[in-house]
C-alpha cells in the first residue's frame, strides 16, 4: 500500500526507449503503489509511455530522468474547449 498523495501524469519516453524498458518502469510504478491507467506502444516512434497515477515517492526519481530516457511527463487531466 502506497503513502502519501498521487496524481494522474503521461509519461512519454525518447523514442529509442524500448518496450522492455518501459515496462521496466510500469513494474516499478506498481510495485510503488501507483496504477497504469493505459499503456502507449506505438512501435511506430509517435508516443511510447503510458498514463499512470503515480506516487508522490516515485514521481521524483522518474522526474530526474527526464532528459536521459524520459521525453516528459505531463500532467493528465480533461482539456476543455469553447
Amino acid at each position: 500500500m502506497s503513502t502519501g498523495t498521487q496524481q494522474k501524469f503521461i509519461v512519454v519516453f525518447k523514442d529509442d526507449v524500448t518496450s522492455d524498458e518501459i515496462t521496466k518502469y510500469v513494474n516499478e510504478i506498481t510495485e510503488a503503489g501507483g496504477t497504469i491507467k493505459e499503456r502507449y506502444d506505438t512501435g511506430a516512434g509517435i508516443l511510447n509511455g503510458f498514463a499512470a497515477t503515480i506516487p508522490e515517492s516515485y514521481l521524483t526519481s522518474l522526474q530526474s530522468l527526464q532528459g536521459s530516457v524520459v521525453d516528459y511527463i505531463e500532467q493528465d487531466g480533461v482539456v476543455t474547449t469553447q
